[in-house]
């Protein structure tokens, strides 16, 4: 077969794609099935709840789904307002709907996950356009992009929102995080498209255009933000959204068109009623502990120990966004967001990039600005960066770099080697793996079992092939813009091979324990017999024991308020002469206890179950006081 003869199939090829639309959606909608099942629901159960969060927001969700209180969360057998209803009425309507269980827990959070992704490749199929786009006119009259070239930026931009360590680790956890993060998304999606769909199409739906019901949706989604986690769902995507339209100069006119009575009623309508009534049933307790510790607090001062430096972010993106964060820079600096000029003569539908970035700097700022910091902060920020970082590769792929100047050609260059470094570095450390982790008394087996499974080899080879193939198609002139495809396909192997199997390791070595505990206990205990937790009080102890759990704190033995709770408990003239208490052996030594003092029930790795008559306890303290 001759070039010519090749050449004529490739256009053969090309011309029934054209005319069938349909291959390239069912190939779409198969690969969005793919990335989802892979990403979020691929053995989405198979370990139990990990302290302290989740299991806190699920044993509160059961107890909702139980009782049928759906206004109050109560977890451990007080009232839970940390956060507003919304996590809990999801999780609580999946129990109703397929039973408790850890996979009807955390399935409301793949959901969103998943919706997230597929309103990324919507708006990218429809306006993920050269990130260069701006530049070739002068005009405000819309550019035309290759249809292919959309089709590849839907797709590529939806594995990418998928597959990066941060979106897959909040889609498959039962906590507050993916509702806010991906309402928050849904929210600046939904209005981009409004914003930047044909204000010339007369399509209605209910009345009302397309356009409108897009700017609608933003509001809609603001509203179930608010109710997963508060204000924040509103201030973010309020000032990322003006900030954006300043930029371009285009404020005046969205505020025209629109239909703010409608979207600020469909917003008032989701979110205040449970507002007010959970006021009026717990008032100033709500109040203070909402709005004055979880929001005011934490923006203004250190909360629950989580203070970070300025620069805690920086590290926390990277990790977060590995092994795309490695070119994030540079899509940045592609974007020439400094010339504004040609973003304000520009069509609004070749604007995603540049609304991608203000979206990603005001939520990296904003909490940055915060004194309390954690890493979920930033979520939000993630489906932002993978737009940006898609529109690069999109560029990649349709210019083959030939447009580059010698400047961003050493940029690309440098980010490739880098690329190349942090993986062949990840490859050393999986390799070294079983020497490097130290000894951890919560899991003891852990470094033999991890060796055993083999995951540390696969984990080598996985990261060495993916910087191998990226340093050839770096040094590869006209196939350096595969290198996306080297890191995805890594990524996959990575996360199906190495992190899905080495989970159920890790689970049985520090949360399993708890869970047989746990279930022990409901086996063992007698009418009337209280069950305490001794130390750091692990929250899946409440979940699957059923029943509410006493904490005693090591500070509390020390301080004499230990000994002051288990007088209450001799006293109480309803409790059982015994009782149950869970802890390391340690505190037992410190409440000065005896082996032939109590019984042991059941042992974890590194906790005991032990029943004990509390008079025993109230006697060894008399004693202490007595020798000192």
């Amino acid at each position: 077969m001759d070039k010519m003869d090749a050449h004529k199939q490739i256009i053969t090829k090309y011309n029934l794609l054209r005319k069938s639309p349909k291959i390239l959606w069912t190939f779409s909608i198969l690969w969005l099935v793919l990335i989802s099942w892979i990403a979020f629901l691929w053995d989405l159960g198979t370990i139990g709840l990990i302290d302290k969060t989740e299991p806190m927001f699920v044993d509160a969700s059961r107890h909702m789904h139980m009782t049928g209180d759906w206004l109050t969360p109560y977890w451990n057998g007080e009232t839970r307002f940390d956060k507003p209803p919304l996590t809990y009425w999801l999780i609580s309507l999946s129990f109703k709907l397929f039973g408790v269980s850890e996979w009807a827990a955390r399935f409301p959070s793949a959901l969103f996950a998943i919706a997230l992704v597929g309103l990324s490749f919507y708006s990218l199929h429809n306006f993920g356009f050269l990130s260069l786009k701006p530049f070739h006119t002068s005009t405000k009259e819309k550019v035309q992009s290759d249809p292919y070239q959309l089709w590849f930026s839907a797709n590529l931009g939806a594995a990418i929102v998928a597959f990066n360590p941060f979106w897959i680790a909040w889609g498959r956890t039962a906590v507050s995080d993916m509702f806010l993060s991906s309402n928050i998304g849904l929210a600046l999606l939904s209005f981009f498209i409004g914003y930047a769909h044909p204000k010339n199409n007369s399509t209605k739906r209910l009345g009302l255009s397309i356009t409108n019901w897009w700017y609608v949706g933003y509001w809609v989604f603001m509203a179930l933000g608010v109710l997963a986690k508060g204000p924040v769902a509103i201030v973010l995507p309020g000032i990322i959204v003006i900030t954006f339209l300043l930029f371009v100069d285009r404020l005046v006119e969205v505020v025209k068109e629109t239909p703010w009575l409608l979207g600020l009623g469909s917003f008032i309508a989701i979110t205040v009623p449970w507002f007010i009534l959970i006021t009026l049933k717990h008032g100033q307790e709500y109040i203070k502990t909402f709005f004055g510790l979880h929001n005011i607090q934490r923006f203004t001062s250190v909360v629950s120990r989580h203070p970070g430096a300025w620069y805690y972010y920086f590290f926390v993106v990277l990790v977060g966004l590995v092994p795309w964060s490695i070119f994030l820079p540079l899509a940045i600096a592609r974007l020439r967001f400094w010339k504004r000029r040609l973003w304000v003569s520009s069509h609004r539908s070749n604007q995603l990039g540049l609304f991608a970035f203000v979206w990603f700097v005001i939520i990296f700022l904003f909490f940055s600005s915060s004194v309390t910091k954690l890493a979920g902060y930033v979520l939000p920020l993630i489906p932002a960066a993978a737009i940006m970082i898609t529109l690069f590769w999109s560029e990649q792929m349709a210019t083959k770099g030939k447009k580059w100047s010698g400047l961003w050609t050493i940029l690309f260059w440098l980010s490739g080697l880098a690329n190349v470094g942090i993986l062949s570095g990840l490859a050393v450390a999986s390799f070294m793996s079983p020497r490097l982790i130290g000894y951890d008394p919560m899991m003891p087996q852990f470094r033999e079992l991890l060796k055993e499974s083999g995951a540390p080899i696969h984990s080598g080879i996985i990261l060495s092939f993916s910087a191998l193939g990226i340093l050839i198609l770096l040094f590869w002139k006209h196939h350096r813009h595969w290198i996306w495809a080297a890191n995805l396909l890594g990524f996959i192997a990575f996360f199906s091979w190495v992190v899905l199997p080495i989970a159920p390791i890790v689970d049985s070595q520090r949360q399993l324990p708890l869970r047989e505990l746990g279930t022990l206990v409901k086996q063992e205990q007698k009418p009337g017999e209280k069950l305490v937790f001794i130390g750091f009080m692990r929250p899946s102890m409440t979940y699957y024991a059923q029943q509410t759990i006493d904490s005693i704190t090591e500070t509390d033995i020390y301080s004499g308020r230990a000994i002051e709770y288990f007088n209450e408990q001799a006293n109480h003239q309803n409790m059982s002469s015994t009782i149950l208490i869970v802890a390391k052996p340690r505190y037992f030594e410190q409440l000065a206890l005896k082996p032939s003092d109590y019984q042991v029930i059941g042992e974890g790795i590194a906790y005991q179950l032990i029943r004990i008559k509390t008079q025993i306890i109230l006697d060894r303290q008399v004693l202490i006081k007595q020798s000192n």
